[in-house]
């Protein structure tokens, strides 16, 4: 009775420990990281947020710790050993990298049944075969990374574990999918535009949220979710020579994912998006912190920030209202849609990319080569 009541105590420091860095990386699980984790893990989450890392890395970071630490007892029984020995990283290899037609035949192969209800049971698990070969190798980068932050070698680069995976991977070939299986173009973005046309404030706000990550370069739905009144700077008015000067604002992003440590990311939002913006704030009565928030039933507005969670339901819920079908449409299509858009209306890749804020060409090519590959003017040299 006594060792349990003294885990119980270890858990509930834990979970305490895991609340102090909460407002800079949200953990909407932390009873359940806090059994997972170890206070060394809590310890080195707590040490990255008071160096400044990015939220979003973060955030990755300690989901892909958790799962490695999960996974880990439930496979070996023990927590994770630093460093790892070889052995342990073939393992996990070959508990998420494996062939489906192989496992009919042979239940032994790929993850144990018990060792994937275990994980399922908790949370950590929800796919039932095989995990995409870029999941497997962003959980061993972050383990790689953690062994480095704790001044380890590991065995990442060992021949043997490069060899499995590139085995695994070409034994079980997986097409590449798109985050959204439609991009979210102008016209699409119109129809779910037209059902927030009531004026009411849950209108108002997905109206805002709609056009504002589209227009500010297909943001992630996790910097729209994340977005503050202290990132927002009024710009001078843009003149225009057919029409009344257009209200202009800038995003200051800070670190996003692509940029670097001491970057200050800026896009800008110009027009229409401007004013649908400036609509929530004012009615939202939204003068400082999170813009975009909660939403209740009585149309009460809530202190408490939008997870990026909601902003993927709110374009789900759109486009189901505007006739689409939801289940082909995501926040991510804001993103490539605003390339496709950018494509279609003939402007320039760099062009678009300075506001899309997009490092790769070729993924960011991807969406204009998907765009008018049979009509574009690449097509009509002769």
């Amino acid at each position: 009775m006594a060792t349990k009541r003294r885990a119980g105590d270890v858990v509930d420091r834990r979970a305490h420990e895991l609340d102090t860095i909460a407002a800079v990386l949200p953990l909407e699980r932390r009873d359940e990281l806090a059994e997972v984790l170890t206070d060394q893990d809590v310890e080195t989450l707590r040490h990255l947020v008071n160096e400044g890392m990015g939220e979003n890395t973060l955030r990755a970071l300690t989901s892909d710790l958790a799962y490695l630490q999960a996974w880990s007892l439930a496979a070996t029984g023990t927590s994770l050993p630093w460093p790892a020995p070889e052995a342990l990283l073939l393992k996990f290899v070959a508990h998420h990298l494996w062939d489906p037609a192989k496992r009919e035949n042979d239940l032994e192969h790929g993850m144990p049944t018990e060792v994937a209800q275990n994980l399922r049971e908790q949370g950590f698990l929800k796919v039932t075969g095989p995990h995409a070969p870029d999941t497997v190798r962003r959980r061993l980068a972050t383990w790689s990374t953690l062994t480095k932050w704790r001044g380890l070698t590991g065995a990442f680069a060992s021949p043997a574990l490069k060899s499995a995976i590139r085995l695994a991977v070409r034994a079980t070939p997986r097409p590449r999918k798109r985050k959204s299986a439609k991009a979210v173009t102008g016209d699409v973005l119109a129809k779910m535009l037209a059902t927030c046309a009531s004026g009411s404030l849950r209108d108002l706000r997905d109206r805002a949220i709609l056009m504002v990550a589209f227009a500010s370069g297909g943001r992630r739905r996790s910097e729209i979710a994340g977005l503050r009144r202290e990132q927002l700077t009024v710009q001078p008015p843009i003149v225009v020579a057919d029409g009344p000067p257009l209200s202009s604002l800038a995003i200051h992003l800070g670190r996003t994912k692509t940029s670097g440590a001491d970057q200050d990311e800026v896009v800008y939002l110009t027009g229409r998006p401007v004013v649908a913006l400036n609509s929530w704030i004012e009615a939202a009565r939204i003068d400082k912190g999170s813009v975009f928030r909660k939403v209740d039933r009585w149309g009460n507005v809530s202190r408490r920030t939008l997870d990026p969670k909601s902003v993927n339901d709110i374009v789900k819920q759109r486009a189901a209202m505007a006739g689409l079908d939801s289940g082909e449409f995501s926040a991510h299509g804001l993103r490539s849609g605003y390339l496709t858009e950018a494509a279609n209306l003939g402007i320039p890749l760099p062009e678009a990319m300075e506001q899309s804020r997009h490092r790769s060409v070729q993924q960011a090519s991807s969406y204009y080569n998907n765009a008018t590959p049979r009509s574009g003017r690449a097509a009509r040299l002769l």
